[in-house]
């Protein structure tokens, strides 16, 4: 074989081995990197609150839906979304109660091919609950058997008196409206803006130890590092009256999970457009095993606006002033 042979060869031999360099280096640094080198998750995201919580009993043993069936649920909630607001048009054109006018504040999002947030167990329920789960699902309802409690503002959950969406986990749960995020990132912290309640966490990477466990927020304290192209956030410190039961916003205020919840979250680039975010939650005062929720965000080419909770709290007020009237009526 002549050298010009030789060289000829040799060229589109190296153009490959090039080109599986390029490839290797892309597969082990998928996502869009910060100037210094971090994978960066900045921008405003949106997640849908539109697959359900936990799995339910029809799709048992399904982790997910069929392209077929997630096109079908979608058609029918925008069916329902438009009749939903017809509806509202022609109530308040009559004059009449407005009914459903509250559901153009209403975003879900769109269904996800998931049958449950929870993916672990992965039966797509939540664990057992301890005998104090047990104990507090039966008695720490807001509104036992139906009947109001307005005894006092604790009787009340700190969702309604613009406290908090629910503490963490709850603050990044989705649910029927305002599921958006921003995320801000400097080389030695990760800034997230959540809209519902408009509360920020900040998580420093800079391999700080936790402070003292006398020392908690309502959102916890949180340490995070990377892990490749995730964002390891590790949360503890969470006030105690926070409580990781499911359906959180049912219960009161008055006490919570206790000092000993732990979570475990991951924030994965997984595309262009598109974030996983994971969640493992460690609450053994109320539930006999850990659980994770997952669901995607996807990015939203919009503004976030301020969420502006009822800072005058007429409803609390009412609440209140409701109960004492009952008082004086007994």
């Amino acid at each position: 074989m002549s050298f010009r042979q030789l060289r000829l060869c040799a060229v589109p031999v190296i153009a490959l081995f090039a080109l599986a360099l390029t490839s290797m280096a892309v597969a082990g640094q998928s996502a869009p990197r910060t100037s210094w080198g971090d994978p960066d998750l900045q921008g405003i995201w949106t997640s849908s609150g539109a697959t359900p919580f936990e799995r339910p009993a029809a799709q048992a043993g399904r982790e997910t839906l069929t392209d077929e069936e997630v096109a079908s649920i979608r058609a029918s909630t925008a069916a329902r979304d438009e009749e939903l607001a017809n509806r509202a048009a022609q109530r308040t054109e009559a004059g009449g109660n407005v009914g459903a006018y509250n559901n153009f504040w209403m975003d879900r999002g769109m269904r996800t091919n998931r049958t449950s947030m929870v993916v672990d167990p992965p039966d797509g329920r939540l664990p057992p609950q301890t005998p104090a789960g047990e104990h507090a699902s039966r008695t720490r309802l807001k509104a036992p058997r139906g009947v109001e409690r307005g005894d006092t503002w604790e009787d009340r959950h700190i969702w309604e008196r613009c406290v908090t969406r629910g503490g963490m986990p709850n603050a990044m749960f989705p649910r029927s409206y305002n599921n958006n995020m921003q995320v801000f990132q400097t080389p030695d912290h990760v800034v997230m803006l959540i809209e519902q309640v408009h509360e920020v966490r900040v998580v420093p990477l800079d391999g700080r130890e936790h402070p003292s466990d006398k020392i908690g927020q309502w959102n916890g304290i949180s340490t995070g590092h990377f892990e490749g192209d995730t964002l390891v956030v590790v949360t503890s410190n969470i006030e105690s009256r926070v409580s990781a039961l499911q359906p959180w916003s049912l219960f009161d205020s008055h006490e919570g999970s206790g000092e000993d919840m732990t979570l475990i979250e991951r924030f994965t680039r997984t595309g262009p457009d598109s974030l996983e975010y994971e969640v493992e939650v460690f609450d053994p005062q109320m539930y006999t095993r850990s659980w994770t929720v997952a669901y995607p965000f996807w990015s939203l080419d919009d503004l976030m606006y301020e969420y502006a909770c009822h800072e005058g709290n007429e409803g609390m007020i009412g609440i209140l002033a409701g109960g004492r009237a009952e008082d004086d009526a007994k």
